[in-house]
């Protein structure tokens, strides 16, 4: 079934059909669009996408780049992005990178031979510049900020005052050992959460102590082990992680160890995900526009498709949620 084929059965031309399908028949009489329409179901027809691509030279689709869609806060990025697109006619392509620059790398050519449109990237390290400067599709960096000569597009927010202010909340709470459980410094993001950890103690006239910083992940895993190796080595009443996911293996830890939550030791986390309220005790954190994270990105990204002149970072707010575990 093609084109010419449904505009011989319902006795209209070929470029009535074709405006029908493309929704440009704001000219074209009700009775006619609704008969092209039947004779469409009827025959079951479906346009070339892949032709339809190569003329108009877009391909209405997005790439996605997560580390890890199993975390909840990639998901819910995810989640606020592919609803952004499909809002403006577009469909998303996910790739999970675990982390892994070698596959990021990989994804970015698969994706470039796919030829979509744009892509959203969250990067594990920051020495993927080079291959970012290398893309020619139009590109937006989500939640971890890497430089690069290329022009791309970056949704962040201020991780250092954020960690700063979770930090200080501590203190202010009479907590003078804080502990800081976060990933390594490969990417911009934990460096910015380490420096406003220990701006925070400077800035209140507290030491810092390399033996209170443990730096692994971003995993369930790594804040129960980092607490693990805090209680062994050193004395501490509070500890800022560096997302909710280590926070929630934090807990865990002092649980095991019979350390009451907040009477004994404080914890706060970063990105208030949607379990982090149902945990026990409900955890403060600092929460993250996460969902218009993911929506913001889509509207950069195809404003840059589209060729118009629009401030290529944005820096969105965070905000301190209070909970049980304070």
């Amino acid at each position: 079934m093609t084109i010419k084929r449904i505009a011989e059965l319902a006795n209209v031309s070929s470029a009535t059909v074709s405006k029908i399908i493309n929704g440009k028949d704001k000219h074209i009489s009700e009775a006619t669009r609704q008969k092209v329409l039947a004779i469409i179901e009827r025959e079951g027809y479906i346009p070339n996408g892949i032709a339809k691509s190569l003329k108009m030279k877009r391909t209405k689709t997005i790439g996605i780049i997560m580390p890890d869609v199993m975390n909840l806060f990639f998901s819910e990025v995810a989640r606020g992005a592919e609803d952004a697109a499909e809002r403006e006619g577009y469909s998303v392509i996910l790739c999970n990178s675990d982390n892994k620059q070698s596959k990021e790398e990989r994804y970015i050519q698969i994706l470039q031979e796919k030829m979509v449109d744009g892509i959203i990237l969250t990067a594990s390290e920051s020495s993927i510049s080079k291959s970012l400067d290398r893309c020619n599709t139009p590109m937006v960096l989500v939640d971890r900020d890497i430089a690069s000569d290329k022009k791309v597009g970056r949704i962040v927010v201020d991780n250092e005052e954020g960690a700063y202010n979770a930090t200080n909340f501590l203190i202010k709470k009479g907590c003078k050992n804080i502990g800081f459980i976060s990933a390594d410094s490969k990417t911009k993001l934990s460096a910015e959460r380490l420096r406003g950890y220990e701006k925070a103690l400077i800035d209140n006239g507290l030491k810092i102590d390399k033996e209170k910083i443990f730096l692994q992940n971003y995993t369930i895993e790594s804040g129960y082990q980092g607490t693990m190796a805090l209680l062994m080595q050193t004395e501490i009443d509070g500890v800022y992680c560096g997302n909710d996911l280590i926070a929630i293996g934090a807990i865990k830890a002092l649980k095991e160890k019979n350390i009451k939550i907040p009477e004994e030791v404080k914890i706060i986390g970063f990105d208030d995900i949607s379990i982090s309220q149902y945990i026990d005790p409900p955890l403060t954190t600092i929460k993250q526009p996460i969902y218009q994270m993911g929506e913001e990105a889509v509207e950069m990204l195809i404003s840059m498709i589209e060729e118009k002149s629009i401030k290529m970072t944005k820096v969105l707010e965070t905000i301190l949620v209070e909970r049980g575990s304070s």
